[in-house]
């Protein structure tokens, strides 16, 4: 079902369907950022036959040979100085585009790390250091975006807004709850709804330390981005190609065909993932012992992308967290299997999708001296899998449709 999930999102099938006509008298310009960005590309290339030029970037070690884009890799989840070069040379390469011209934009998950633009009197440690707050503080990721639009110099429709008065095409990979485009790699191409006070609001919030440049740029409004209705994003067009309903979709279909009954429980799942994983351990046990809502044997699927609150030191992600919380709360139930992993193959900030858990998970893992609560309390969860090997690695996916998760309750 994983692998299902993870192929239905390949850019090579999502990418083709969408690619607009050749302009009739100006150029196409192709441009893009993150974790897909560079397969995106692989797939433009593949698919037409007129003349293109331009640059995506990457993650490190997801670039794709490409003869006519250019591929640059930097790094995500926290940006580094190849990302800042990227996104300087991007706004370079749209810059004195004519009215005729098509630039066509391809954006997946990512994006907003890898396209690391300060606004002037902003330095890229102030970026680091806010988004290394904004990783640790519990936000959610539309959170975590309202902030970051609002101290880039690309993000929030600005990157669009450089294109003008060329037409803009921005094909989406959605790795955000509830697909909103604004939300994908921070909306570089799309209207930007929210405001400075909006971004100081969410800070106040968790209580995050912001350096005394990133608070000036708020406090005076010199972050403020596009709005809808500004005239510059008039030729913008979003298509979205790809999401995580379409991923759990195909996962559903991969079980149906082997004869087990695949529900969804919502694409869009949010919250801290120690307490989603113990509410799913919750309903998986009421479909377990009294056949409710539904009867095993059946598979309950749902993806999203929770968040982690840092309050240990151990090596992990959202997905093993929300799967060790899991584990800890079935207490070893005979007839419950469970898997969760990120689609774009990196859980955290390890080359780890995910994890398994069984049902003598917990009875392995005391055999081998771990506690697995302790585990847990630490934010340990790639330590606690990796040492039953029950890791899951699948290297670059090349895609990226958020968080999936799916617990097999059996008869």
């Amino acid at each position: 079902m994983f692998d299902a999930a993870i192929a239905s999102a390949q850019p090579a099938l999502c990418v083709p369907r969408h690619l607009p006509e050749q302009p009739p008298r100006g150029r196409l310009v192709v441009i893009g950022a993150g974790k897909a960005s560079a397969a995106m590309a692989r797939a433009v290339e593949d698919h037409w036959a007129g003349p293109l030029t331009g640059l995506v970037v990457t993650r490190y070690g997801y670039s794709v040979p490409c003869s006519r884009i250019e591929i640059v890799e930097a790094a995500h989840p926290v940006p580094d100085a190849a990302g800042l070069a990227a996104a300087e040379r991007l706004m370079q390469v749209v810059s004195g585009l004519g009215e005729d011209d098509l630039v066509l934009c391809l954006i997946s998950g990512g994006g907003s790390s890898l396209l690391p633009l300060p606004l002037p009197g902003l330095t890229l440690a102030d970026k680091q250091a806010v988004n290394r707050a904004l990783l640790a503080s519990g936000a959610s990721i539309g959170e975590m975006n309202v902030v970051r639009r609002h101290l880039s110099a690309i993000k929030g429709g600005r990157l669009a807004a450089a294109c003008h008065p060329a037409r803009v095409l921005t094909l989406l990979l959605s790795d955000v709850p509830g697909d909103r485009p604004i939300d994908i790699a921070s909306g570089p191409t799309v209207a930007d709804p929210t405001s400075c006070a909006d971004a100081l609001d969410i800070v106040r919030r968790y209580g995050i330390e912001l350096p005394a440049a990133v608070r000036e740029v708020l406090e005076s409004g010199r972050g403020e981005s596009p709005k809808p209705g500004d005239p510059r994003l008039a030729r913008c067009e979003t298509r979205m190609i790809a999401t995580p309903q379409m991923a759990l979709e195909a996962a559903a279909a991969v079980a149906r065909e082997a004869g087990v009954a695949a529900h969804i429980l919502g694409d869009a799942i949010e919250g801290e993932a120690r307490e989603v994983g113990r509410v799913m351990a919750g309903i998986a046990l009421q479909v377990a012992e009294r056949g409710q809502p539904v009867a095993a044997p059946c598979v309950l699927l749902s993806g999203g992308e929770t968040t982690v609150t840092l309050r240990g030191k151990g090596r992990g992600g959202r997905n093993v967290e929300f799967l060790l919380s899991l584990a800890v709360a079935l207490e070893g139930h005979g007839r419950i299997h469970a898997l969760a992993g990120d689609t774009d193959g990196v859980d955290g900030q390890e080359e780890i999708a995910g994890a398994i858990a069984a049902p003598d998970s917990l009875a392995r893992a005391w055999a081998q001296g771990l506690r697995p609560r302790d585990s847990l309390a630490n934010n340990d969860g790639h330590g606690f899998f990796g040492a039953l090997g029950d890791a899951v690695v699948t290297g670059p996916t090349l895609t990226n449709v958020n968080d999936f998760r799916a617990i097999l309750i059996g008869t």
